[in-house]
């Protein structure tokens, strides 16, 4: 029987001709499987309902076209609820756009940079909160340079450099990483010609800058430019790709929060090991016996999820999935906090109780029991290393000798792993693993 082998979406993310080592992607747009533009649109009531339930199965079987991702993904990510209406809606962007271009002011009132559409590779500040008068920053702070447009209060004579020492821990924090953020910024990405026009690293800098002054606990660390990039490429509103990225940052900001004796991941990790142990023992017990007993190995597929071992196009294609596995339509509520959603949140949970409005990874668990534990569910991704890891057992059990064979046999894996088969693979650990899990 024929099949329709699908539309290649690499056209959809441009590369730089100089670039041509980069990975084709594995995704197509198919007829009939793919969430189209007219299926998209089709799902909405009148008054703007979306059938959530229709629309993640579509995502399951195909993904979603390049074309409608970022406002799909602005739904799989809470910024919407899906029992709302298109009005409703309005009023929420209208609001959070407000509140994006407030602190992105309070912003630049610290730091006259944010929003200028230039942004900094080398740091302002010292640990004390004085000035650097270091050359390249000179350089970068020189308005002559065209690096920084000075705001009306500010006279040219009066630039960063000629700032007063600043006294606040929290601010000197925030003005530390600044130059950390850009370094990133200039990495990232770089093979897509989106990032070839200095407005749209600005607006990745400015993005994190904002985000870092906000979430005081964790602030900026190494990663996030990496998921923060698509939702600039897919939502042309700079307020809309960060709220967008501020959702996602509200189920990974645990893996980036530090103290002075562990990383956030860690615990994500020694949940990869545990399951790993119960699934592959014998695999976990090989791990363990080469000195990778902490899984340190699985440190980036975690931090970024999958950004390097997919091609873009397919990591975008891999976020999608395992978000519509994972929906919880009661997220939403949980993470607005404002006095109206307080006030709606039990005639919502009432509303959506059919479990076709969750993913099929989060049914799992809600059968299971693990949905009202104490402890929360482990996220799919966990799972997706685990099942990464289970394929290549063989390999491993055979080959790998030190940790630095781990890391080779797993670094072989990029741009070579299929996004639909490793959610499919994770699925079938995560019910293994509860099975399992339960024996006594």
């Amino acid at each position: 029987m024929w099949r329709d082998p699908g539309t290649p979406a690499d056209s959809f993310y441009e590369t730089r001709p100089e670039c041509t080592d980069v990975p084709k992607s594995r995704f197509r747009i198919k007829a009939g499987k793919t969430l189209s533009v007219k299926k998209w649109q089709a799902a909405f009531s009148p008054e703007g309902y979306l059938d959530i339930g229709k629309t993640l199965s579509r995502i399951h079987r195909g993904g979603i076209h390049p074309s409608i991702r970022g406002e799909v993904w602005e739904f799989l990510l809470s910024c919407y609820d899906a029992k709302s209406t298109f009005e409703e809606r309005e009023e929420i962007r209208q609001r959070r756009r407000a509140k994006y271009a407030e602190w992105k002011e309070e912003c630049r009132q610290l730091f006259p940079l944010v929003g200028s559409g230039r942004f900094i590779t080398a740091p302002v500040v010292t640990d004390e909160g004085l000035p650097i008068q270091d050359p390249i920053v000179l350089l970068e702070n020189n308005p002559e340079n065209g690096v920084i447009i000075p705001v009306p209060e500010i006279s040219s004579t009066n630039t960063i450099n000629a700032a007063k020492k600043v006294t606040d821990k929290k601010v000197i924090q925030w003005m530390l990483t600044l130059h950390q953020i850009g370094l990133d910024v200039i990495r990232t990405d770089r093979t897509l010609v989106f990032y070839e026009k200095k407005e749209n690293l600005s607006k990745l800098w400015d993005i994190l800058a904002v985000y870092a002054r906000i979430d005081t606990d964790v602030g900026y660390g190494q990663g996030m430019s990496d998921l923060c990039s698509p939702m600039i490429i897919l939502l042309d509103d700079e307020a809309d790709a960060f709220w967008c990225f501020e959702r996602l940052m509200r189920r990974l900001r645990g893996n980036f929060r530090c103290t002075n004796n562990s990383v956030g991941v860690e615990a994500q990790l020694s949940n990869l090991a545990l399951i790993t142990q119960v699934v592959d023992p014998k695999l976990h017990q090989h791990i363990e016996h080469i000195g990778g007993g902490d899984y340190l190995f699985a440190f980036r597929m975690l931090m970024v999820l999958f950004r390097r071992e997919f091609s873009f196009c397919d990591s975008l294609y891999l976020w999608e999935m395992m978000w519509a596995l994972e929906y919880d339509p009661n997220l939403f509520w949980l993470y607005e906090d404002s006095e109206d959603a307080s006030d709606k949140s039990d005639e919502s949970k009432t509303r959506l109780k059919s479990i076709r409005h969750y993913g099929k990874f989060e049914r799992e668990n809600m059968r299971n029991g693990t949905k009202n534990a104490e402890e929360p569910p482990l996220p799919i991704s966990i799972f997706l290393v685990a099942s990464v890891l289970k394929e290549k057992s063989a390999t491993l059990l055979q080959q790998a000798r030190g940790l630095d064979d781990v890391v080779k046999i797993l670094n072989d894996t990029n741009g070579n792993l299929d996004a639909k088969k490793a959610c499919m693979a994770a699925l079938k650990l995560h019910k293994k693993y509860l099975k399992k899990a339960k024996k006594p």
